[in-house]
């Protein structure tokens, strides 16, 4: 059913508009302003798996709180997604856009100065209620932005900087562990260069326009919503607009109280779950996964094996899935993802003696990176971006990150010990089971907003959907 409702025609023109609008320079704008707050996201998360080689034997750390530090900013994440998703929902998108940014500059560069364990932890769960926070802000801004036909690829392009951010990491740990240095400086540089990127982008994020959306469906404003749109595509779109239009709110309550919402938060977040769990528990395992591998290599190699992972496989994964989502589906690339995830790690976990050789190894570890970076890595992104309504767009996406968020916890926090107790391949029979509930997950609870518009997947706009939903008109 098409979104335009006679009864709002202020509302339609803005909102046909944005459907239909031609991709611009402020989109490419919009998506490299959230894009680097995602390197930062990959880079700060990741690099503490290699600064952590340092910092262990510096203050004698034991595996408890080797696993605290590697996982606290997840757990921070968290919370920062529930936090900043719900205040956009309320106070709108432009009013906290920027702030999550702030703290990952605080958070990253007070943890280059850490003196010590605690202060560490302290630092980190600061960086991870920014890195939390960026998720429904990036995501959701993005999507509301985005037309209809390429909403997918610009909301993926936004998330594949993280693909950047995963390479940059052992690409900045190569030069640092060749360069000499002692190693108290080694990784205190690794953590404070996660402060540069949001740094650079603090000022753009805090001049981006509120979105359009936001003010037309939660805030009613249909006529300042069209002149935003007109500027901002440089004149491409010229929305017909008059008056005030009907605001939509849904209250947090309502939102929890509803069968359907409950669903898709199960759906969005527990797919994220899933696939946080597999991605994050490998991905920051790396280095150990590599050294169980080949327990005699040098951690130079160890890093250089990371790198030739993330930068081969991973990063076309993050290409293809921009390329590709829109006409594949998102909701089809999800489930194509998983499958080929569990497929991956089910063929090391029982082909004989592949866990003792170096090159299979790595190839079918790189092609499980491939896939989760085609497939649900960007998928759980963007997927939560589009199935709820305006007015709880961000707190439901604030939901699903913050469930995935503690999926990549418990994968971060229970990988070594699962990898110390069954082996490598212990761990990747266990990945590939979760990757099957991850198939599962998405055929039962999830639509496909492939070629949608976002109305038409929420069904914002639908009269049906007041009923439906008990959306309360203002």
């Amino acid at each position: 059913m098409n979104v335009a409702n006679s009864d709002h025609p202020s509302r339609d023109g803005v909102i046909d508009s944005l459907n239909n609008a031609p991709i611009s320079f402020f989109h490419l704008r919009a998506a490299f302003t959230a894009g680097m707050g995602f390197f930062t996201d990959a880079y700060d998360l990741f690099i503490i798996g290699s600064a952590l080689v340092y910092i262990k034997p510096e203050w004698h750390l034991d595996n408890t709180q080797i696993a605290f530090l590697g996982s606290i900013s997840l757990v921070a994440a968290f919370a920062g997604a529930l936090i900043f998703g719900r205040l956009a929902d309320l106070i709108g998108r432009k009013r906290i856009y920027g702030l999550e940014a702030l703290l990952m500059v605080i958070g990253g560069l007070a943890c280059a100065f850490a003196p010590n364990f605690v202060w560490l932890l302290v630092f980190r769960v600061i960086l991870g209620l920014g890195i939390g926070g960026d998720y429904p802000m990036s995501a959701v801004l993005m999507a509301e932005y985005a037309n209809a036909k390429k909403r997918g690829a610009l909301t993926s392009m936004v998330f594949g900087m993280q693909g950047l951010g995963l390479a940059f990491g052992p690409v900045i740990a190569l030069v640092l562990e060749a360069s000499g240095l002692p190693s108290d400086l080694i990784w205190r540089i690794m953590l404070g260069l996660g402060a540069l990127p949001p740094l650079a982008v603090l000022y753009l994020r805090r001049t981006m326009p509120e979105s359009p959306r936001y003010k037309v469906h939660v805030r009613g404003d249909a006529d300042e919503a069209a002149q935003d749109l007109s500027t901002y595509s440089y004149g491409q779109v010229q929305p017909k607009a008059a008056g005030k239009s009907r605001p939509t709110r849904i209250s947090l309550g309502q939102m929890l109280s509803n069968p359907k919402f409950l669903m898709l938060i199960l759906g969005t977040g527990g797919a994220w779950f899933l696939n946080d769990y597999a991605f994050y528990g490998n991905a920051i395992s790396t280095p150990e996964i590599l050294k169980l591998l080949a327990p005699t290599s040098s951690q130079l190699t160890g890093s250089a094996w990371a790198f030739i992972v993330f930068a081969i496989f991973a990063i076309p994964g993050y290409l293809a899935s921009i390329f590709f989502m829109d006409s594949v589906g998102h909701r089809r690339l999800q489930v194509i993802g998983f499958a080929a995830m569990a497929l991956c790690f089910a063929a090391i976990g029982l082909l004989p003696g592949i866990t003792h050789e170096v090159a299979p190894f790595l190839l079918l570890y790189g092609v499980s990176f491939f896939f989760i970076e085609f497939g649900p890595n960007c998928t759980t992104f963007v997927m939560p971006a589009e199935v709820f309504p305006t007015s709880i767009r961000t707190t439901g996406h604030g939901f699903a990150a913050g469930i995935g968020k503690f999926g990549a916890f418990v994968g971060t926090f229970v990988f070594p010990f699962i990898s110390a107790a069954g082996g490598v391949r212990g761990a990747m029979l266990f990945s590939a089971g979760v990757s099957v509930v991850g198939v599962l997950l998405t055929i039962a609870t999830l639509p496909e907003p492939s070629g949608k518009t976002l109305e038409e997947v929420s069904g914002e706009g639908i009269a049906e959907s007041v009923e439906m939903f008990g959306l309360v008109y203002d």
